[in-house]
């Protein structure tokens, strides 16, 4: 599978490197300079005022203080039923102008970029040096005109990541003192999700994410979520034998869903209401244990990449873990 359809598949299913910086104080009347996750160096007259970045990212910066900064956003800001998407929660999206293509995954429209004037344009990498929802063809004509910094997710623990957008949000000018909420926040609620996890006898659990004609099951080994589920809470979380290219999931057929049992499936709730329903409607998937009993909680498996972006997600994931017997 290439780099661009793996990309497209993840968009339809889903130690950070020393900074440069910005200058000391953070005046926008000083040269910027700043090296990326992926090693991009950038050098900008000023420190970045107007800002256009993935959605996800966007949310995060805005965790971080930068709300004033993001002035447009590409990617999804609503899920499937129309609700505000859960990896843009805590954007104001009335506050921006959403540049998202009407083209294929990773599209751009250029020109409603070029309106907004734009310092630099950011987003994300979760297999290098493929940047997420920005595709190679739309890439190359952005970067003729706007720079782009990316943070990267591959091999990442989310602490690594958190600290990745961290980084980039004080190079930006964030006050970084107020980074410590967030993180508090976020250990708060892992405490949360392992108790609720404990409390309901340590169920195994399968993440998910259905397709028209395939099953996808996601692998800890390279989604940071799930790999912190199971490695720093000690979560019971499915880990497929083998993956496809990329090690993010296994795609199965629907004649061999049931290849996986567990006692609770989180499903990539991207898909919305939609996705569930097609899940429940598969004959062998029934067959497991947690589609028999109808246990299943929505997976966020695209989030803010801020430790406040995650606490949110790892709450609302431990209280439907708490309810779901009740």
């Amino acid at each position: 599978m290439s780099r661009m359809r793996l990309a497209a598949v993840l968009a339809a299913a889903l130690i950070p490197l020393a900074a440069c910086g910005s200058s000391d104080d953070g005046s926008s009347d000083q040269a910027w300079s700043f090296t990326d996750d992926l090693g991009t160096k950038i050098s900008l007259p000023a420190t970045p005022k107007r800002i256009v970045a993935q959605s996800s990212v966007a949310a995060a910066l805005t965790d971080l203080g930068l709300g004033d900064e993001i002035v447009g956003t590409f990617g999804p800001l609503k899920d499937p039923d129309g609700k505000p998407d859960v990896q843009a929660d805590g954007l104001d999206q009335s506050k921006v102008t959403d540049v998202t293509g009407s083209g294929e995954y990773g599209d751009v429209d250029l020109e409603k970029l070029a309106n907004l004037k734009p310092d630099l344009v950011i987003t994300s990498s979760y297999i290098e040096p493929q940047l997420w929802y920005i595709n190679e063809a739309t890439q190359k004509k952005i970067e003729k005109q706007y720079k782009i910094a990316a943070i990267s997710f591959q091999d990442k623990t989310l602490p690594q990541i958190f600290d990745g957008t961290e980084r980039l949000a004080t190079a930006l000018g964030a006050d970084k003192s107020s980074y410590a909420k967030g993180r508090e926040e976020f250990k708060t609620a892992s405490e949360r999700l392992q108790k609720a996890w404990d409390d309901q006898g340590k169920p195994s659990i399968v993440a998910v994410s259905p397709a028209q004609d395939v099953l996808y099951v996601s692998s800890p080994d390279a989604n940071p979520d799930l790999k912190y589920y199971r490695d720093e809470l000690k979560l019971d979380i499915v880990t497929p034998k083998k993956t496809d290219t990329g090690g993010y999931f296994q795609s199965l057929s629907w004649e061999k869903a049931d290849e996986y049992d567990a006692d609770v499936a989180i499903w990539d709730a991207r898909g919305g209401s939609a996705a569930l329903k097609a899940l429940e409607a598969q004959p062998v998937w029934n067959k497991t244990t947690a589609g028999r009993d109808r246990a299943y909680i929505p997976w966020n498996s695209v989030g803010a990449p801020s430790a406040a972006g995650y606490a949110r997600i790892i709450d609302a994931f431990a209280e439907r873990l708490e309810n779901l017997t009740k």
